[in-house]
């Protein structure tokens, strides 16, 4: 756990808007040295902006997360500004819809490029030296908080490439916190499965660069759009709200990190179909009329 933030260094991927710009936002106020990262341009300028004002000393670095030699180079430059990071929040993500069969290969490399292997860049960059100042300082304390979802610990229907990204971080996660507890207790890992909070994620196209350009969209991911915007847009848990949670767990050594807690009875509910050998149980069991609904949509 980390018991004091002032003076310790967090790299934040996906630091422009959502749960990046607000965990942010509270490491300026708890007096940390804040390596932002992000791959828009504008929305990076406006965040260094802020901290800074704040009185943060802050390193910005335009990332694309799936690109390996990016972040072993925000790897090279956060060493060499402020040392060892003591928080590392591989946050950097992006949304898809639609039903599975119909994803593009350009849609499986842009997904799975930023949402799993951004994480997995981010682990394999950050921990080796998080693990290196642990051995040289008795008393430093490291985090790692992976972003993964609620769509990581289910499986809701025509949003197969988030879910796979998703499942496929929420193992990473579970694997890192066990492989750090073989070695180390002066650095902890945790995951954060948000659940519908207004962030940028449902803007995530804004970003998707040239070379992966996407087809004209289907009618099932015109239909998974409309609704990942109706269900993040009502969503009364805030991205401010989520980001003290992530300190909060930080601070508590706490692994699974939840923004609505009440979600999951799902999550049991799909637990319980795979150890009775049950077939999947109908998400919309809950909400009849919104599965009528996108059934009716999708057969059109």
């Amino acid at each position: 756990m980390i018991e004091e933030f002032n003076g310790q260094t967090a790299v934040l991927t996906g630091a422009g808007s959502g749960f990046g710009l607000e965990c942010a936002r509270i490491g300026a106020r708890l007096g940390m040295n804040l390596v932002l990262a992000d791959v828009q341009p504008d929305a990076l300028e406006r965040a260094t902006a802020e901290v800074e004002a704040a009185g943060a000393k802050v390193l910005p670095w335009r990332l694309d997360v799936s690109r390996a030699a990016d972040v072993e180079a925000l790897g090279r430059a956060t060493l060499a500004r402020f040392g060892a990071p003591h928080l590392v929040f591989n946050n950097a993500g992006v949304g898809a819809g639609g039903l599975i069969w119909e994803n593009s290969l350009q849609d499986w490399e842009w997904v799975v490029g930023v949402n799993l292997m951004g994480v997995a860049h981010g682990i394999r960059v950050f921990t080796p030296m998080m693990l290196a100042a642990a051995a040289a300082n008795p008393a430093y304390r490291g985090h790692i908080v992976n972003t993964a979802s609620m769509a990581g610990l289910l499986s809701a229907p025509n949003m197969g490439i988030y879910n796979a990204t998703k499942h496929a971080v929420v193992a990473m996660s579970e694997t890192l916190y066990q492989d750090l507890a073989l070695v180390t207790d002066q650095v902890g890992a945790s995951v954060l499965c948000p659940y519908f909070v207004p962030t940028g994620i449902g803007r995530s196209q804004r970003n998707r660069p040239a070379e992966a350009a996407p087809a004209e969209p289907t009618r099932s991911q015109r239909i998974g759009q409309a609704m990942i915007d109706k269900a993040v847009g009502a969503g009364k848990v805030t991205a401010a709200e989520v980001a003290q949670k992530v300190f909060d767990a930080v601070a508590a050594r706490q692994f699974y990190i939840y923004s609505h807690p009440q979600a999951i009875g799902a999550v049991q509910t799909r637990m319980e179909d795979v150890l009775q050998g049950r077939n999947p149980t109908d998400p919309f069991a809950h909400k009849p009329a919104l599965g009528e609904s996108l059934r009716a949509a999708l057969r059109g």
